[in-house]
């Protein structure tokens, strides 16, 4: 079964506030089996619009990926984070 992986691109506007969303969803990420393979770090726009933080999450299916994001605890985690970031968040299915 291919993997799911939730790819995020964010810029963070109040860094307190989306602090604790970081750590609400990394309890969230670990309690549905999530992988983080990036989660910051160093990084360069080769087309297109930069972000200053970028994230890779693996999970075990597209299927997991999903409940994941729609779980009640991922989207408590993600009311902490209005106002605190623009981000853009995607689902894709590995091969």
């Amino acid at each position: 079964m291919p993997k799911g992986y939730v790819i995020s691109r964010v810029d963070i506007t109040n860094p307190e506030a989306y602090a604790r969303y970081a750590a609400a969803a990394t309890k969230a990420i670990a309690d549905h089996g999530g992988k983080p393979l990036a989660r910051g770090g160093r990084s360069e726009a080769l087309e297109g619009k930069a972000r200053v933080r970028n994230v890779v999450l693996e999970f075990d299916s597209y299927e997991a990926a999903r409940r994941y994001f729609h779980s009640e605890q991922y989207q408590a985690a993600r009311a902490l984070r209005e106002g605190a970031a623009e981000i853009e968040m995607v689902l894709v299915e590995g091969v």
